[in-house]
């Protein structure tokens, strides 16, 4: 097999099968870009070769291991992000594999590195007082502060996806009769979003002062262009660095466009609202996703505790009566 091998692979894989056999998102196509990017420059470093130049036969699953201890200890990166990097990599090996019998056993190693277990930490969310200080941080007074204000409590109410409030475009947005947003969620999921009457205010404010063009985008950049996640990101950082003046206790939390997606999620489900219906609201794939925002509220598990009974027998701590066991005990 030639150098060249793992070049025509790769290429065949992204033009082939995520392109023209899956459909894949542009989201998708960008994640498995940047894991193949990291992976090619990390072989030309360590290997001494062009990427142009590296065989499938030096991608083993030795030489992928060491790829994900330095995506972990070099390049700090979480447990998580490094098993989403996996999975772009077992994906393509299961392509090779069908394409190329030959390596079978090399594609079944690398198949074989399981992912990585990593904590759960509960979900962050902001309450309701947090979310009014966060809202209320924008200047209004500019025109961009006025964007910003909109886009806040677009996001805090609907809990959109960065991705959806990039993409969002006038005509996505109705503010008349049955007033609701539209998007292309994950897994090209289409949904339509109600929306309240203070949010209706702002964007129809918002949509008089920037002219309302049907293909425009409803939050555009200084230049008229699309905002970028990282624009969005910046912009959440800073009214939330702001908005923590007037309310210290956001003092303690890292607020991030995903705590305003569960914040949304938190005030559904304290206000009754059924799972089901808060996984559709947020275009979950499964009702199971939504189970992490029930471990999150501390407020549930009070009510919980609340209905039941202290025991009525007194407790007395063990004492080991062998030494054996007082060892283990011990440990």
């Amino acid at each position: 097999m030639s150098a060249a091998t793992l070049a025509a692979h790769l290429q065949s894989f992204f033009t082939d099968r995520l392109l023209t056999q899956r459909h894949a998102s542009p989201h998708t196509i960008a994640g498995y870009r940047d894991c193949f990017r990291l992976l090619l420059r990390f072989a030309a470093h360590r290997l001494g070769k062009p990427p142009s130049k590296l065989a499938l036969e030096d991608l083993d699953a030795a030489f992928i291991g060491g790829f994900l201890q330095h995506l972990e200890t070099d390049r700090g990166n979480s447990a998580r992000t490094c098993n989403v990097r996996l999975a772009a990599l077992h994906s393509f090996f299961r392509f090779v594999a069908l394409r190329e019998p030959a390596h079978a056993l090399l594609c079944q190693r690398v198949l074989a590195i399981p992912s990585k277990r990593h904590e759960r930490a509960p979900v962050a969310y902001l309450d309701g007082g947090q979310v009014e200080a966060l809202i209320a941080a924008p200047d209004t007074s500019t025109r961009m502060g006025r964007r910003d204000r909109a886009l806040l409590l677009l996001a805090v109410q609907t809990g959109l996806r960065v991705s959806e409030l990039r993409s969002l475009r006038w005509a996505d947005v109705l503010l008349g009769d049955g007033p609701h947003v539209r998007c292309m969620g994950k897994g090209r999921k289409q949904r339509c979003t109600p929306l309240r009457k203070d949010s209706i205010a702002a964007l129809t404010a918002w949509r008089r002062e920037t002219g309302g063009d049907s293909t425009a985008p409803v939050f555009p950049s200084v230049r008229g262009g699309v905002l970028s996640r990282d624009a969005i990101e910046g912009l959440v950082a800073k009214h939330a660095a702001s908005a923590r003046r007037q309310c210290p206790s956001l003092a303690h939390k890292n607020v991030t466009p995903h705590t305003l997606r569960h914040s949304a999620a938190m005030s559904l489900l304290r206000n009754g609202v059924d799972r089901s219906v808060i996984a559709l609201w947020l275009g979950h794939e499964s009702i199971e996703t939504t189970q992490m925002y029930l471990h999150a509220d501390v407020t549930l598990k009070e009510r919980a505790l609340a209905r039941t009974d202290p025991l009525a027998t007194s407790t007395r701590r063990f004492k080991p009566t062998d030494a054996l066991l007082a060892f283990l005990e011990g440990l």
